[in-house]
């Protein structure tokens, strides 16, 4: 069972920035795609960036598109999400998910078609 582990969640002021990080202890990550997905409390789980499992495919959310950013290095093992000129609303625990079942990145994020979950990070925008 693939374990994923995020971690680089925090308090930070409106217009700062966090880079969250994913990796397994145990698996290579380099093998599934991986996205990012957050959940503020009373709303649903929210699609926010995808990485294909070599990089070469990415979409991010229309909602954090110029501000939030995929990446992976899996010599590391690891996908990032650089989160930069972070909001109020961008409250939220965030999430790492994996999946075999994607080879390239579709253009919306479907929650069912990952299979993988990490246990979130959370992240708390305020001043």
């Amino acid at each position: 069972q693939l374990q994923l582990v995020e971690s680089g969640g925090g308090l930070v002021q409106p217009g700062g920035s966090l880079r969250l990080s994913c990796t397994t202890p145990e698996f290579t990550l380099g093998y599934y795609t991986t996205g990012w997905f957050r959940q503020a409390p009373g709303k649903e789980r929210e699609g926010l960036a995808c990485i294909s499992h070599n990089g070469g495919s990415t979409k991010h959310a229309n909602s954090v598109k110029g501000r939030f950013t995929i990446s992976r290095d899996n010599a590391k093992n690891t996908v990032y999400l650089q989160m930069n000129s972070l909001k109020s609303e961008d409250t939220a625990v965030y999430y790492c998910a994996a999946t075999v079942r994607l080879a390239v990145c579709p253009t919306a994020m479907v929650r069912d078609e990952y299979d993988f979950w990490g246990q979130g990070t959370q992240v708390t925008v305020s001043s």
